[in-house]
């Protein structure tokens, strides 16, 4: 849209007006990333063991016997599913038998007696943990052993709202407006984040922890939508790529240091609307979006806007802003043309979509699967997570850094392969060396963010414009299937600790091998239709030379991509 940019030039760049939106906007993310990683907190799993009932009359020393010891991760830890037969321990109590104080205080003593006492399950219910939460929904709900299932599918379901708003939020801010969107997904994560405060049972809990995922997701699209189409030149730039994923991060900090603060998951979810309804006010303080307005035909509605920002700005307004209402018709019908099977019918398209498909996929599931897995390391999770979202400035600002100056394939490869061997190294240090291996957690999650701002971009450049919308949708389809699948990799330390470890920086690492594969399109030439798509290598370092580009094409250096290209990136 150059005609609608070019009537809004006598704005500038940088004025009151666009300072006003630049702000504003980065309050409105905060919501939405606080809630990002609240599934971390409200379904936290406190370490637990069989509840002993009370009327069983058994001593202290008693009731730690009676639950069996058992060797995790080379460590004597209680049992968190069994006990043994109540009935036999009672008997043996009442026949005066008595226990060594060694064989309960010192668990990596064998037990001569019991061990050959029948186990039974947690027929009493469980005691849970206090040290880091009094109460969680797992803790509640008993969301262990037989109905441990019940924690990842939970995660799943907040993802799979995601998913569908990926999809809804669109459809209905390019019929309704951004403003209206924005603000009613703002309110629908305080309602939401409210009433799971007073959900009575999981399948409530379920419903509703959907709903705020669904808000969740929607609330960033359109920040990054209406920023995007308000802002125009350099500020968009820095907006979308440096400045919201920023004020997003801070929202995530704030999550972690809530929780510390408030250790029962209902006082958390009714904190978690305070963000949501701290913004409302900023309903009559943002504008919607004068491209939205003309693309609507409401010409009169955006002049009035833009005559506004122009006495914010203390700059004269033409008397005429838009003699018509031009948004280049045939580029637009032809774009409508394309369609998904599109990304499929050519060879060269075709190699790079599956390619790019599975990146996504694999970078998703990595970075929510590093968030999960978090929870299996030693130490104060609110510290552990705290450093983790902290580690996402650096790595977003070194992300901006080399999208200005390094090529794209090279950049991608080189961060990504830090973030998979700090997560490889990770069974070295596990058992013995806890600071070393958040370290190279908090490495291994700096490569991976810094990895996928870098593929936000490297993805619009090598996708053709007749179809870079729905190329980005697509990707954006897979990495929340991505994210839908990562709850689950914590459910593989059951057969090996170090097994979720390996899986997340394997896959780091096959996206590295195949992304050698893909053409590089830093300082290349923008392709335009299906047919200029830049045929993919068979095998090329990531190093290696580009070709000069052709004639006559626009080079990815000196085209601005379109705002409905920067909103679809960050899905």
């Amino acid at each position: 849209m150059q005609d609608y940019e070019e009537s809004l030039s006598f704005l500038g760049t940088w004025g009151p007006f666009q300072k006003r939106v630049f702000y504003l906007l980065g309050l409105a993310i905060i919501p939405s990333g606080y809630n990002l990683l609240c599934v971390i907190f409200l379904l936290a799993a406190p370490p637990h063991h069989c509840s002993i009932p009370h009327h069983s009359n058994l001593s202290h020393d008693w009731i730690q016997a009676s639950i069996p010891v058992q060797q995790v991760a080379g460590r004597p830890e209680r049992s968190s599913c069994s006990r043994y037969e109540l009935d036999q321990v009672q008997n043996l109590s009442a026949s005066g038998t008595t226990l060594g104080l060694d064989r309960i205080h010192n668990l990596s003593s064998p037990q001569v007696l019991l061990s050959s006492l029948t186990q039974e399950g947690c027929r009493d219910g469980w005691t849970y943990s206090t040290e880091h939460y009094q109460s969680t929904v797992v803790s509640e709900f008993n969301l262990v052993c037989s109905d441990q299932w019940k924690q990842p599918l939970t995660s799943v379901f907040y993802f799979l709202g995601g998913l569908l708003g990926c999809f809804v939020s669109g459809q209905i801010s390019d019929r309704f407006g951004r403003k209206p969107v924005l603000f009613g997904a703002i309110v629908a994560l305080s309602i939401f984040s409210s009433a799971l405060a007073f959900a009575s049972s999981w399948p409530v809990f379920v419903v509703l922890f959907f709903m705020l995922g669904l808000g969740q997701l929607t609330c960033y699209i359109v920040v990054f939508v209406l920023g995007s189409e308000i802002l125009i030149g350099p500020t968009r730039v820095i907006f979308s790529s440096l400045y919201l994923p920023w004020a997003y991060a801070f929202g995530e900090l704030m999550l972690p240091v809530t929780s510390y603060l408030l250790r029962n998951w209902r006082h958390l979810s009714l904190a978690m609307a305070v963000p949501g309804l701290a913004c409302i006010p900023l309903w009559w303080l943002i504008p919607e979006s004068p491209r939205w307005l003309v693309s609507r035909g409401r010409i009169q509605e955006a002049e009035l806007l833009l005559r506004s920002a122009a006495l914010q700005n203390r700059v004269e307004a033409p008397h005429v802003i838009f003699f018509t209402a031009k948004v280049e018709k045939p580029t637009s019908e032809k774009a409508e043309s394309a369609n998904f099977l599109d990304l499929l019918r050519t060879p060269n398209i075709r190699h790079i979509t599956l390619i790019l498909w599975f990146i996504w996929f694999s970078n998703n599931v990595c970075y929510f699967g590093l968030s999960f897995n978090m929870s299996s390391l030693y130490g104060n999770p609110f510290l552990n997570y705290s450093l983790l979202t902290a580690v996402e400035l650096p790595a977003f600002a070194a992300c901006w850094l080399a999208a200005r100056r390094l090529p794209r394939r090279q950049s991608y490869v080189c961060f990504v392969l830090l973030g998979a061997l700090a997560l490889l190294l990770i069974q070295l240090t596990l058992n013995s060396q806890p600071v070393l291996t958040l370290i190279l957690v908090l490495v291994g999650k700096f490569g991976l963010l810094a990895g996928t701002g870098v593929l936000y971009t490297y993805t619009s450049e090598l996708s053709p414009t007749v179809i870079r919308t729905t190329a980005m949708s697509t990707c954006a389809m897979f990495s929340r299937v991505g994210s839908s699948v990562s709850p689950y990799l914590l459910q593989l330390a059951v057969f090996n600790q170090f097994l979720p470890w390996i899986v997340v920086g394997a896959l780091s690492l096959l996206s590295v091998v195949i992304c050698v594969f893909l053409p590089e399109t830093f300082r290349q030439p923008l392709p335009d239709t299906i047919q200029q798509v830049a045929v993919p290598q068979r095998f090329r370092w990531p190093w290696a030379s580009t070709p000069p580009p052709k004639e006559g094409w626009k080079s990815a250096e000196d085209t601005t991509a379109a705002p409905e290209v920067i909103c679809t990136t960050c899905l």
